[in-house]
């Protein structure tokens, strides 16, 4: 038996759509390759995209929103895992740690205002009983305030240098903290063996298109964004 969505108006999609790709668009913004290795840049580009296209396979076909008594649940196994496996790798390589290293910094600040679409989705989602009021900033999750205080650090902070290495840093860690707030709150609402509230309206969003991509694309690119604005802020502190 399948875990469908309710009835949704056209333009939530269409919005959660462009919202994804302007994330992997920020994303790519940071990335800084010299002329001879641009190629190495759109590569990265096109795994972004062919991820997705893999992702929206996997959730039309059912694989996500079906069998949800599978542990582990298959979006971790098939959406989750391989993305987190690859920001380990990027930090426990030589290679990887250079790539880290060498993003721009300003450009991963800004990558945060992605949040406040994303916030607004949620909302709307919940509105609809697709998600549960709690994972919305009428609920738990306050990860809009990362939004909105984004492009004043980037811009102040980052790009004009008004604040220091300290201030910038315990952003990141406070906006990390609300991150993890709202992936956990999501994972204890989803209609899985895991699941601790929210039985009344679980978190169904995520399971179908084009929602998915959610947690298998945008919040680890922003997971990453953290993690590298701290490693490079505490590498020149």
């Amino acid at each position: 038996m399948s875990i469908n969505l309710p009835p949704l108006p056209t333009y939530i999609p269409w919005v959660f759509a462009i919202t994804t790709v302007l994330t992997i668009y920020l994303f790519c913004r940071s990335i800084h390759y010299p002329g001879s290795q641009k190629d190495r840049h759109y590569g990265i580009i096109i795994c972004l995209l062919a991820w997705l296209a893999l992702q929206t396979v996997l959730t039309l076909k059912g694989i996500y929103n079906t069998d949800t008594a599978a542990m582990p649940p298959r979006i971790f196994a098939l959406g989750l895992f391989p993305p987190l496996l690859t920001v380990i790798l990027l930090f426990a390589t030589k290679a990887g740690r250079q790539f880290v290293d060498g993003l721009s910094l300003p450009a991963l600040t800004w990558l945060h205002v992605i949040r406040i679409p994303v916030e607004i989705i949620l909302f709307w989602l919940s509105i609809h009983q697709a998600i549960p009021q709690l994972m919305t900033f009428e609920g738990r999750n306050f990860d809009i305030l990362a939004g909105i205080t984004a492009p004043i650090v980037a811009y102040v902070g980052v790009t004009r240098g008004k604040l220091n290495k300290s201030v910038l840093l315990i952003w990141n860690i406070l906006c990390l903290g609300l991150l993890l707030n709202i992936v956990v709150n999501a994972v204890l609402s989803a209609p899985w063996p895991l699941q601790q509230f929210a039985f009344d309206q679980p978190n169904v969003a995520i399971l179908n298109f084009p929602y998915s991509w959610l947690p298998t694309c945008i919040v680890p690119i922003v997971l990453f964004a953290h993690l590298a604005a701290i490693r490079q802020l505490t590498r020149t502190a």
